[in-house]
C-alpha cells in the first residue's frame, strides 16, 4: 500500500510558502511560473488567499475550491497558448477571456475566472516574481439576461411532485431549502439547536460571509420540522431500516453538499424532474415570499442577501402583470 504524504490545514500548507526568506520564495515561485508547475502555483495562490485574501483564513473552502479549479484552468490555457506567465503580453489577457467566450462560457462565468487567474497574479505579486498585473484593465460582457430567467426557480408542481418521492430526510432538506431560502452550505451546518419549531425560528449561525441570522419557518416548515424532530434528534427514533441515520449534534446525516445532491437527484428522477441544484429552491422562496409582501428588502433579509440588487436580479420577481389590481378604477 502507497502512502501519501500529510497535506495538513490549510494553515500549515500556507506555511510552506510563508515560511521562506524573501529570496527563497521570490525564487521557487519564479521557478514555478516558468515551467508553469500546476501544482505548485496552485499551492501558491491559496497561501496567498490564506495569509492576503479579503477573508484571510476565513476564505470559505467554496471560494478556495472555485478559485483552485480557476487557477488551473488558466494555466491548461497558458500552456497551450505558450503564454509567459512572468511576462505576459499586452493582449494574452483579453485573448484568455475570448478564448472563454468563443467556447460558449457565459459572462458570469468569465468573471469567476479571470477572478481566479487575477488571483494568482496576486499571488505571483506577493511572492516578488513579478510585478505583471495582465487582467487589470480587461474587460467582460455582461450578461443583461436577468439570473432568474436564465436558471428559474422550481414550480409548485415541481416541489410537490418530489416531494411525494423524497425519503424524510430529502423532503426536510426541500422545505428548509424551499420555505426558508436556506444556501445549501447553511442548511447542512444546521444544528439541533437552531431551529424553534414552537417560535417557528431558524437560527442560521454562519451564512455568507460568516453572517448569523433568524429566519422565519413557513408553518408546513414548522410542522415538518415537529415532525423529522421527533424520528431523528437524539432521544427519538435513532434508525430507519436498520441504519443510523444522522449525528447526535447535525440535523442533516449529509456530509457534503455533493451528498446531498447526489441522494436529492434520486428523488428528483423518481418524480420526473430535473433537478438543478439547490439554487431554484432559494428562488422559489424568494418568488413566492415577493408576490407575498411585495418588499425586496425584507426578501432580501429572509435569503441572507446584503444587497437587495442581488434579490432583485437573481433570486426573486413579481409577476408582469403585478399592478393591475392597483389600477382598477384609473
Amino acid at each position: 500500500m502507497t502512502l501519501a504524504p500529510y497535506q495538513g490545514d490549510r494553515l500549515t500548507q500556507a506555511h510552506t510558502w510563508s515560511s521562506l526568506g524573501d529570496d527563497e520564495l521570490r525564487r521557487r515561485a519564479v521557478t514555478a511560473a516558468a515551467d508553469k508547475d500546476v501544482d505548485s502555483l496552485v499551492s501558491l495562490t491559496r497561501a496567498y488567499l490564506t495569509h492576503e485574501g479579503a477573508s484571510g483564513l476565513l476564505t470559505s473552502p467554496r471560494t478556495v475550491e472555485a478559485y483552485t479549479l480557476g487557477v488551473r484552468q488558466f494555466l491548461d490555457y497558458a500552456t497551450n497558448q505558450a503564454v509567459n506567465l512572468l511576462r505576459p503580453g499586452r493582449r494574452d489577457a483579453s485573448g484568455y477571456v475570448a478564448f472563454m467566450l468563443a467556447t460558449g462560457r457565459k459572462p458570469a462565468g468569465v468573471q469567476l475566472k479571470v477572478a481566479a487567474a487575477t488571483c494568482l497574479y496576486r499571488a505571483l505579486r506577493w511572492a516578488g516574481a513579478t510585478d505583471a498585473d495582465p487582467f487589470k484593465d480587461v474587460r467582460i460582457p455582461k450578461d443583461r439576461t436577468p439570473g432568474i430567467v436564465k436558471r428559474p426557480p422550481y414550480t409548485e408542481d415541481e416541489l410537490a411532485d418530489v416531494l411525494d418521492h423524497a425519503d424524510p430526510h430529502g423532503k426536510f432538506l426541500l422545505f428548509v431549502t424551499a420555505h426558508a431560502g436556506l444556501r445549501i452550505s447553511e442548511a447542512l451546518a444546521l444544528q439541533w439547536d437552531d431551529l424553534d419549531e414552537a417560535g417557528r425560528r431558524i437560527h442560521v449561525r454562519s451564512g455568507k460571509g460568516r453572517k448569523a441570522r433568524v429566519v422565519a419557518m413557513s408553518t408546513s416548515l414548522a410542522r415538518a420540522t415537529r415532525h423529522y424532530r421527533g424520528l431523528y434528534a437524539p432521544g427519538g427514533a435513532q434508525h430507519m431500516d436498520g441504519r443510523r441515520t444522522t449525528p447526535r449534534d447535525h440535523v442533516f446525516r449529509y456530509a457534503s453538499p455533493m451528498t446531498a445532491r447526489y441522494h436529492l437527484d434520486k428523488a428528483f428522477q423518481a418524480a420526473g424532474v430535473t433537478f438543478r441544484g439547490f439554487h431554484p429552491g432559494r428562488k422559489y422562496a424568494g418568488t413566492r415570499l415577493l408576490q407575498q409582501v411585495k418588499d425586496f428588502g425584507r426578501v432580501a433579509a429572509h435569503l441572507g442577501h446584503e444587497s437587495i440588487d442581488t434579490t432583485r436580479k437573481g433570486y426573486a420577481q413579481l409577476a408582469t402583470d403585478d399592478l393591475k389590481d392597483d389600477l382598477v378604477g384609473w
